[in-house]
């Protein structure tokens, strides 16, 4: 099956689809909705529309709807996680980057679905959207880098059912780049969060390091994921659904 590459929002983005009439099409729209948000929800482009607002240059309540709706689904979400995940930088700058990403593969699997591609798997910086199955007819496997050797993989996870996105966020590879309306708690490394959509698997996850064994414990039981954490000292747990991934790479 052959895979399509392309870079964005400061990420590389590959997805697997069968080709087919209307393929290239599909590759194409699937840009688009990339280019689309990165354009709007950029803090690094000096031209987008959030970076003018957080310049001054566009009041928040000037700009579009799509950046307002966005930001509210964002406070929502710093509500829902008791401040474990929050849209806003220390500096108080209003920072997307949290919920964008999966937002855009979102439309990007719709778009796709909405053109009949029924198999595919759409990984943005390690996160990953799948639909359907591989060529042999087995479930999508999405594999997860050991946080102390990222030319390893420490573990893999078959997506099946109705869990079909996998986000995972820690500091291994860019640092303590997380933060919080709330003090951060240091207890797990990376974390790894399978859900039925990818944007509650992505803020989730996030949430997850920045709230530590207490954040983890109340999402568990208020949404419908699974977990697995690796600890500072290497250890890992997982969630029922999950253990299975702890016995084979």
């Amino acid at each position: 099956m052959p895979s399509h590459v392309f870079e964005t929002m400061g990420t590389v983005v590959s997805f697997a689809i069968a080709d087919a009439p209307g393929v290239a099409d599909a590759v194409t729209a699937v840009e688009h909705h990339f280019g689309a948000f990165d354009a709007r929800f950029s803090l690094y482009s000096a031209d987008s529309e959030l970076s003018r607002v957080a310049s001054g240059q566009l009041a928040l309540t000037a700009s579009s709807d799509e950046l307002r709706s966005t930001y509210a689904s964002a406070l929502r979400w710093r509500d829902d996680t008791g401040g474990a995940f929050t849209p806003h930088r220390p500096d108080g700058v209003i920072d997307l980057n949290g919920t964008v990403k999966a937002l855009a593969m979102q439309a990007a699997a719709d778009e796709l679905l909405d053109r009949g591609c029924t198999d595919w798997c759409l990984n943005a910086g390690g996160d990953v959207l799948c639909a359907g199955n591989q060529p042999d007819g087995s479930p999508w496997r999405v594999g997860v880098v050991d946080p102390a050797d990222r030319g390893a993989l420490l573990f893999s996870i078959p997506v099946d059912g109705t869990r079909h996105a996998v986000a995972t966020s820690g500091s291994a590879e860019r640092g303590d780049h997380i933060w919080t309306a709330t003090a951060i708690d240091r207890s797990y490394l990376q974390a790894t969060v399978v859900a039925d959509d990818i944007e509650t698997a992505d803020v989730l996850a996030t949430a997850i390091i920045a709230g530590g064994p207490d954040a983890l414990a109340s999402f568990v039981e208020r949404w419908s994921i699974d977990v697995l954490t690796v600890a500072r000292d290497g250890s890992l747990a997982a969630t029922p659904g999950l253990t299975a991934a702890l016995e084979r790479p």
